[in-house]
This record gives C-alpha cells, structure tokens and sequence, in this order.
C-alpha cells in the first residue's frame, strides 16, 4: 500500500492502527507506530505513534541520543521535523520541548492520542537512519518515541513500504505472519531492532544445532553465495562451540548495503556488506569473515556477558563503562582465533596478526598516556579507535589493545594451569553464571574475581596492563607459549625528519609530524606550508631527493611561510631512526608445558 501524509489522520488508517494496538499487547496502556516512505527525495520518514490509555495530564515523549553497540552521542533528536499531537477527534493538542530529547505533550486523564513527525533519514550508516529510491534504513533509537520512564512497555509497528513488493529484514517478530507488522515487548528490545526495507536477496541459510541462521541484505552481489555461507557457518560454528550455548530461536546477518560498520544485536546483525566476485576467493573473503564473525560472537560478548553499565541503558545520555576493552576488546581477540578453530586460516596467520596490533599499538604515542579502561570510559568523546586526527594523539583504540591483553590473559591462564584451563573458560563462566543464572552483567569487579578464579591465582600484574600505561613484558607471556618477540631497537637506513607531506594546489603542505622526531622538535606542525628546502622552492619530489641523499648530522633548511603572511627560515638537524619490529617468532625448542599452549592455544595442526 502507498501511504501518503495528507492520509495520517484519516478514519480509515485510524482504525487501522487501533485494531493492530489490540492484537498484541495486554489491556492499559497500549502503543502502535506505523512508517510510511512517501517521497524517498526528501529522505524523510513519516511516522505515526498512536497511545491509547494514558492516565496522566501530560506525557514526556523521548527519543534517545546513541544506539547501543555503537558508543557515541549521535543527533537523533535534530533529525525529528514537523512534530504535531492530535485526539481521536482531530483536535490538535499543546505540547513544548522540554529538553533536547524530550517532547512534553499535555492531554487530560484517559486519554487516546495520534503523535506524528518526520524523521530526516540521510547519511548510511548502520546507526543512523537512511532513505533513497531503493532503500530504506530504520535504525530504531532515532525512529521511535518513548513515554518516559516506560522503557518495558510493549509496542507493535507498522511498515509501509514506498512500493509494493518490498520486503522488511529484522529481528523483530512478525505478527500473525504478516510480513510488515511487528512486535517488541519492550523499548530495550525495539531499539536493538533495525529494519531494512527493500527488494532485497538472501543467501543459502544454513543451521547450527538447529538453530536457522539467514542471511538477507539488499543487493548481496555476484559471488559464489554457497562457498561463502559454508565458510560462515564454520565461523558460528566455532563460535557455538566455544560457548556452548545459543540462546535464540534464529539469528539473521542484515546486509544494509553500501555505507560503513557493523552492529550487533541478541538475534542479528547489521553490517555494511557489498558482495563482488572478489569473495570467490579465500583471500578475498577472509577479513569480511573476519568481521562477520567479530559481529556474531558479540551476541555472546557485549550483549548477554556485558558490562552491569550496558543494561539497563541511559539512552539520554549514553551509558559510559571502562570494560569496552572486554565486550569489544575480547570480541577483536576472537576475531581470528574463530576462523583459525574453523580450519580457515593457520596458527601462523594468527601470530603475524598479533605482531601487526602490537605494533600498532606500541608505535602509537598514546599507549604512553592512556590506559584501556580511560579509553573505553572516553569513547563518547574521543570515538571507539580515539582521537587519531589530534596533532599529539595521546590516545589508545580498545579495538588495538583489548585484543593483546585477551592474548596475555589467554596466555595467563593457560601457563597457571598448565594449559587446563584458558580465556574460553572466563567467558563461559560470565555467561553462565551471571548472564544466565541472574540474568544481568558483570561488574568490573566480578570480572577481576573470575578471571582469578579461572587461573588460581592474583593477576596483580595483568591487571597493571588493564588500569595504568605500565610497559608490558611482552617476553615473558608470549615465551609461556614458546614464542618470542624482536623488542631490539634497530637503525633504519637513510636519514630521519618526520614529516609527511602532499602538494595542494601548487603549495607543500605538512599532513603529518612524527611525536618526538627532529621536525617535531623544532616546531613544525600540521598544516603549515614549507615554501623553500635548502633554498629552492619546495614540493615533495625535492624534499625526497634531499631526504634519500642526506646523512644523520646533516642539516636541511626549510623556510616557513607563517599565519601572517611572513617567512621564517627553520634549521633540521637530521637524526637516526630508530624501530622496533616486535616480530613474534617461534623458539627453536619449546618445553613440554609451552608446547602444550601454542597447541592449546592454536590448534594441534599449526
């Protein structure tokens, strides 16, 4: 059915909307929302709340300013447009903003009422809504109101699609089958509902201990559909084993198509996915199982063994924890270890992507300011991989250093009990005996006390790693494994300035400066113009040549063009460079006990 605006108030969609309240929640108070599409140009969602039951002389009617899953205050409440109230008979009802998220609606006592707005939906993404001619995006914080105070209360919805034949993708559960009406018995379980609508494609589905799995998106693409899902299915099979438990009916990978990241949620995810032929091959598809796989676990891992923070959520103002290096920093170690279990990738594959994160991780100056449980509380400010635009970014990503300390925890574990227990063991725990026995998170101190627990004894010093920017003895938890890792300071040939640069429009203009190199001591900094090297005009060829013909101890003269229109002449005293390649490698012979954790750790046949 097409559905216009000029039609949200008409007797017939009225009545419409008042039998679909009925039909699936108890007496009292009862809520519905339809979505209309008209006109996909505007990019604007039309929706309609009708509340029956009311029992107050006002309402507060909210809407929330994140999507859990993604840490960041997002502008949901200025994306809301033409907001209007109206009584069953029309009559238009007072109402004010009372504060940035909320919408006071006054009305008397008893009393049924029809909400409409608007919803701007252009930008894709996974947690933010999106409308074009062939798509249309719900991310449900940013679509649907709540009552104050009522985050339980149960809701039905209605979507209606631009054009006949187009068909709705979520986790939602349909009522009496029909295939665009829904129900949620609670605002916590709307919310973590995303609805794709379009012509849209599925993949073989495929079955986990009987459990459907489906995969549905819209235009999936051109690949081998059937090698693909047969990969994936031994990434959740992997994932299923390690826990031992799957706590849904279905689960559905969503495919939004093209735009950017990926969220989960208790019976599906929602991912940015473009198929191409390049999946028909191993090496092709290997990072997007990767990330699928990253995605499914998180069902286990973020959303039942979750921080205490993360539930009930503060959808005003963002639920801040320091334990996101556990729910997404874990989830990363996992990302790989699921394809090495499902036979996908081998033991030294997951080594070298281990030595590539330390790298990362401890060339980037921020490991010397931040801790990982700063950068998890900090997300809302400084964004899941920190602030990596600053100057000086003193900074660390929960996605770079959660991933290395489940490694050494891992690795922990299994050297105190002499590879009898490990990792998986903390995860089972926190998902049996606190996520399924009392139905909660984890506090950060229950987390501590099982991870003890499981290892038999103190981590005093792991958890050093956890709450400071202590320098990890990377030796002594990769040697429990026989591993080793180069921690040798090299010189690099050449001579060193730290800088990088690109010609903008005929000037050379600096990108980037390196922390603590020669170019950084002396002043120079991002965005300034180097107008002469050595005195010929500058660009970056010239800066190169001289770079590659120079020794450490020689001096290169630039001269800066200031904010003021002024020059100045600036001396560069060139240096040696120093790195370290943190290269993990095998010992050449193992003990018994290390043998028995690399085998542990990555399978028998590594």
């Amino acid at each position: 059915m097409i559905y216009h605006l000029r039609h949200f108030f008409s007797v017939i969609i009225f009545n419409f909307l008042l039998m679909a309240i009925g039909h699936a929640q108890p007496e009292g108070l009862k809520l519905h929302f339809s979505v209309a599409m008209d006109d996909p140009a505007a990019q604007l969602f039309q929706v309609q709340m009708v509340c029956e039951g009311l029992d107050t002389g006002y309402t507060d009617l909210k809407i929330p300013v994140w999507m859990p899953g993604y840490y960041q205050v997002l502008n949901y409440p200025e994306k809301i447009q033409n907001f209007r109230v109206m009584e069953d008979n029309g009559q238009a009802i007072r109402w004010e903003k009372a504060n940035r998220v909320t919408w006071r609606v006054y009305h008397g006592v008893e009393t049924s009422l029809t909400v409409a707005y608007e919803v701007l939906a252009d930008r894709p993404f996974v947690a933010t809504n999106f409308l074009s001619e062939e798509r249309a995006y719900l991310a449900p914080g940013g679509i649907f109101m709540h009552l104050a105070g009522k985050i339980d209360q149960p809701a039905t919805i209605t979507i209606i699609p631009n054009r006949d034949g187009e068909a709705v993708a979520t986790g939602l559960e349909t009522v009496d089958n029909n295939p665009l009406h829904f129900y949620a018995p609670d605002f916590d379980v709307l919310y973590d509902s995303p609805l794709l609508v379009g012509p849209l494609d599925t993949l073989p589905s495929f079955e986990v201990r009987g459990v459907p799995h489906r995969f549905v998106g819209y235009q999936l693409g051109d690949f081998d559909h059937q090698t693909f899902m047969d990969d994936l299915k031994q990434v959740v099979e992997a994932a299923v084993d390690m826990i031992g438990d799957i706590p849904f009916e279905a689960y559905t990978f969503i495919g939004i198509g093209p735009g950017a990241g990926g969220i989960e949620h208790l019976n599906s995810t929602m991912v940015s996915f473009s198929g191409s032929e390049r999946l028909n091959t191993f090496e092709g598809r290997k990072g997007v199982l990767s990330f699928l796989g990253h995605e499914y676990f998180h069902h286990y891992n973020a959303k039942r063994i979750r921080p205490i923070e993360l539930g009930p959520f503060d959808y005003d103002h963002g639920s801040r924890t320091n334990m996101l290096w556990v729910a997404e920093g874990i989830t990363a170690y996992y990302d790989e270890l699921l394809l090495r279990r499902a036979g996908l990738v081998a033991g030294e594959d997951i080594i070298k992507t281990f030595e590539r994160t330390i790298r990362s991780v401890e060339s980037s100056p921020g490991s010397r300011f931040q801790s990982v449980t700063q950068a998890s509380f900090d997300t809302w400010s400084d964004g899941p991989f920190g602030r990596k635009n600053d100057e000086l970014n003193k900074t660390v990503s929960y996605y770079e250093k959660g991933p290395i300390l489940g490694l050494l925890l891992d690795l922990k574990i299994r050297q105190e009990t002499s590879n009898k227990r490990s990792l998986d063991d903390v995860m089972r725990s926190l998902y049996f005996d606190i996520y399924k026995k009392e139905g909660r998170g984890y506090t950060e101190e229950e987390f501590r006390a099982i991870c003890e627990k499981t290892a038999g004894v103190p981590l005093h010093e792991f958890f050093s790693y956890v709450y400071s920017v202590q320098p990890i003895d990377y030796a002594k938890y990769l040697g429990y494994a026989g591993l080793k890792i180069d921690l040798e300071p090299r010189i690099q040939p050449g001579a060193y300035l730290g800088i990088r640069v690109a010609e903008k429009e005929g000037k050379l203009i600096i990108n980037q400066v390196e922390w603590n190199s020669p170019a950084w001591y002396e002043g120079l900094r991002r965005d300034q113009e180097i107008i002469g090297i050595n005195g010929q005009p500058a660009s970056a060829a010239l800066l190169e040549e001289q770079l590659m013909n120079s020794s450490p101890g020689e001096i290169l003269r630039f001269e800066m063009k200031l904010a003021d229109g002024s020059t100045r002449m600036v001396p560069l005293l060139l240096e040696e460079k120093k790195e370290i390649s943190f290269a993990i490698e095998r010992v050449i012979s193992p003990s018994a006990q290390q043998q028995a954790i690399l085998d542990g750790w990555l399978g028998t046949n590594h």
